[in-house]
């Protein structure tokens, strides 16, 4: 049922964008739902811009439908979602760990950094940042994808 609704909302993004977009552009359209008055979703979204994905913004007051239909489970929960390529990415992932994830494309329904962990991505810089990305996969199974620590 949760592969379903994924697919659901995929599809349903496909048919909602618009057709001028170009070609080259189509493996790179990356859909954000954040809140209209969240500053550190929006820096997301940039940072995601800036590394050379179509960001298209859709701003919701209640992102709870949003985020049950994408699958993911509560105890994931970030506050923003988004959706690339089949995958959501809940919260504050890192550019990096997208980048993995659409390079190696695994078979999970997608990844997760719940809550606001200070330093990552769109929540300020913090050199001792440390947080877990967590993948999560198509039947709600949680695992770590990737940890975030000082170098």
């Amino acid at each position: 049922m949760k592969m379903h609704a994924a697919f659901a909302l995929a599809a349903t993004l496909a048919l909602s964008l618009p057709a001028t977009l170009p070609a080259h552009a189509a493996g790179e359209i990356m859909t954000v739902w954040k809140s209209p008055w969240c500053g550190c979703c929006e820096a997301w979204s940039d940072a995601m811009r800036a590394a050379g994905y179509e960001i298209v913004i859709e701003n919701r007051e209640d992102l709870a439908p949003v985020k049950a239909k994408a699958g993911v489970p509560s105890a994931m929960e970030g506050c923003h979602t988004a959706l690339v390529e089949g995958y959501f990415l809940e919260g504050h992932v890192p550019l990096s760990s997208v980048e993995r994830l659409l390079a190696n494309r695994p078979p999970i329904a997608g990844l997760a950094v719940p809550g606001m962990p200070s330093g990552s991505l769109g929540m300020g810089e913090d050199p001792s940042a440390r947080y877990d990305v967590h993948s999560v996969d198509r039947s709600g199974a949680i695992g770590i994808y990737e940890r975030v620590a000082p170098r």
